[in-house]
Order: C-alpha cells, then structure tokens, then sequence
C-alpha cells in the first residue's frame, strides 16, 4: 500500500516557529473569559460579526448556522465578512445578514501569497474598519484562523467565540473545544454558544440550501434544451472533475471511463469546470463513443446550481460544486483523498451521498500544498470499479 515518504511528519508536533509565535500571542493577549449567559434583551439588539475566510464549498457549510441564528435572532444586527472568492456561495447565506464585509484575508488567495509584511499591511486598516462597526460579539467560524481572530481583538470587540486551537486561543474570549466532528455541526455549535442553546448537529435537521431563483433555474432548462433538443425528461448527470488543490484530483483516463458507461446506460453526461479548467474538462469529455457534453468555462455558479437541480446524480472529487450539488438535491458521489471526509465530506443523507477514499496509509493528511502533486496519488489511485459500483448503487433509484 502507497504511503508518503515523509509520513512522520504529518503527526508531528507543532514546529518551533509555531509555538514561540503562540507564546507571543498569549502573553499580549487578554486572559481567556468564559461569556455567561446574555439576558434576552442584549441578545436581540446585539451587532454580532461573523468571520469565514474560506472558499464555495465553506461558505455552503455556514448556511445552516447562518440560518439559525437569523432565526433565533431576527432583530440582532448580524455582519458577515468573507473573502470575495467566496461571493458566487453568497445564495447559501440569502437573508442571513445585514451587512456583508469583504476581505482579503491572507493565505486565502488561490494565486501567489503575500509576505508576511503584505499580511500585517492589511491588518491595521481593517481592524480600525472592524473597529468602527462597533460589533458586540465576533464569531471566528474557521478554528485555525488565528489573523481573523486578532483582528477581532485589536478592533476592540468585546466577546471573541472561536475554537481552542493553539494560536488562536489567546485572542478568544470563549474557546470552545474542538471535536471531530463536520465543518457545518462546528458552525452551529459555535453560533450556538452565543446564546448558550443546544443545537441538534444533524443534517436532516439543519440542510444545506442555496437559494436559486426561478430565472436561474430557466437558464438551465434553456441550456439543457439548446444542448440536447429535447424537453422530454431523461436522466441527467454531471461530472465535475476539477477541484481547488491539484491533490485533489482524479485520473482522466479514468473519469473517461465512467462517462462512457454513464451514456451507455442511458444518462445524458455533462462535463463542468471553471474557466480555468477548460483542458481538463475538455479531456474528460473528449470520449469516443461522443454523447459526453463539455461546458468547462460556461458556466456561472448559480447556472451550474440549476443544472444540478436537474441532474440525477454529480460525480466528482471534494469540492465546492459537490457540495452544491448536495444542496440541490442530486445524489452524489465524492473522491477523497487529502481531505477528511468526517469534517469536509457531504452534509445529508449517506444513502445518497457516497464517499469513496483512497486506500493510502497517510490519507487523509490535510495537506494540499505538497511541492510537487504528481507524486501524491492517493486519490489518482483510487479504482475505476469502486467508483462504478458506488454509482451503480445510486443509478438503481433513478
């Protein structure tokens, strides 16, 4: 079985570095204070800031804890800041906030990163920013976001709530302890803690949404139409084999391979990817047997969210657009290889969305900036039969 040549290196304990800026961070920190209990009134007519640095896939994940805390909340002044690569995710969270707060947090970027000077150029004005909102209570909702987390501190927000992870408890107020457990039950849990409730933690309770509205949904039926001429209803799917990390990704050959047997019993196949995805959906969809249609680059995030309200079932590696999928009620089957399926993998029914993982010793590892990808094919190495009998099982209640 393959494993990683370094794999001592993926338990290892905290670098030094990391450790020294930890000890930093606490000693010019408050002390950690337990938030009691707020009375009714506070809570209504608090101004709450919620932080999610992260990409499509995360911000579907903090629709459910969006959601309720509009609810449990609905006079309470509540501010969402994202970074703008998150924008086309924006339907999950529709009517959730008041106010919506762009910034371009650091690491966050899927281009060349700042420095460690251009990350501290930023901080200043965006904490005197934060500062001027106002903002009773700050919600950091990814648990390892220690710059969001100061940020909050220096722009003198009283009540910080995030989670106890090594640099990012000295900013906090509250630091609720981390479980393992999904990335969407981590969001309730903590807009939870807020206000001292107990959530149920389950899918069927709290589901994914993303809001489609009904124009949208026609440029789907329109494109669909344009495509295969037809407005007979004929089972519809999509394979999206393009993901944010080059780890991540599965053999063409083989997604090839499972285009064909999808046209051959009977589905019509389309082939999505953002426009820079274009060669590799093009060389998904380039299958003798023809009948496989590319729209890699065509397709917005909320026209590919009606195309899945259309189709059966979506294929694909973890992504955002797997995600979205869920959430439009098409079956789905995931490839995991990096990524740990029990904090990022579907968030409903497991009956209908199938998580197949690579076999590697090491997977999942969390990391997915290794210098060189091509040598990491824990997901590469995942078997064309698995995937076809995972799909098979799905295609049975079509």
């Amino acid at each position: 079985m393959p494993v990683y040549e370094n794999l001592e290196l993926l338990n290892a304990p905290p670098s030094r570095a990391s450790r020294v800026r930890a000890r930093l961070m606490r000693s010019v920190a408050k002390i950690v204070r337990i938030w009691p209990a707020p009375p009714p009134e506070l809570l209504s007519a608090m101004r709450i800031l919620v932080i999610r640095p992260d990409h499509l896939g995360d911000m579907l994940f903090l629709g459910p804890a969006m959601r309720w805390l509009r609810q449990r909340l609905p006079t309470a002044h509540i501010a969402l800041a994202m970074g703008p690569w998150a924008r086309p995710a924006l339907p999950a969270c529709r009517e959730t906030y008041d106010e919506l707060i762009e910034i371009p947090f650091p690491a966050f970027e899927r281009r060349k990163r700042r420095g460690m000077l251009g990350r501290w150029r930023l901080f200043s004005p965006w904490a005197q920013k934060l500062g001027a909102g106002r903002y009773d209570a700050a919600l950091i909702c990814r648990p390892d976001h220690w710059w969001g987390a100061a940020l909050t501190r220096f722009a003198g927000i009283p009540l910080r709530l995030g989670f106890d992870t090594l640099e990012t408890t000295p900013w906090l107020t509250t630091a609720l302890p981390m479980r393992n457990e999904h990335a969407a039950a981590s969001n309730l849990r903590l807009v939870a803690s807020l206000t001292h409730d107990t959530l149920s933690l389950e899918s069927n309770a709290h589901p994914l949404h993303f809001d489609l509205n009904a124009r949208n949904l026609g440029y789907a039926d329109a494109l669909l139409y344009n495509i295969f001429g037809t407005h007979e209803p004929q089972p519809l799917a999509i394979i999206h084999p393009g993901s944010g990390a080059a780890i991540k990704l599965w053999d063409v050959a083989k997604w090839r391979e499972i285009a064909m047997r999808l046209t051959q019993n009977g589905l019509r196949v389309l082939v999505t990817g953002g426009p820079n995805e274009r060669n590799l959906t093009r060389d998904v969809a380039s299958v003798a047997a023809g009948g496989v249609i590319d729209l890699g680059g065509e397709t917005s995030f909320s026209l590919l969210a009606g195309l899945m309200a259309r189709a059966q079932i979506v294929l694909g590696p973890d992504s955002g657009p797997l995600h979205l999928a869920v959430a439009m009620g098409a079956s789905t089957v995931h490839l995991y290889g990096p990524s740990n399926p029990t904090t990022f993998g579907p968030w409903g029914d497991s009956s209908r969305h199938r998580i197949i993982r690579s076999n590697w010793e090491c997977a999942p590892c969390d990391k997915f900036d290794w210098p060189d990808p091509q040598r990491h094919n824990c997901v590469r190495d995942i078997d064309v039969e698995a995937v076809w009998e995972v799909t098979q099982q799905l295609l049975q209640y079509i």
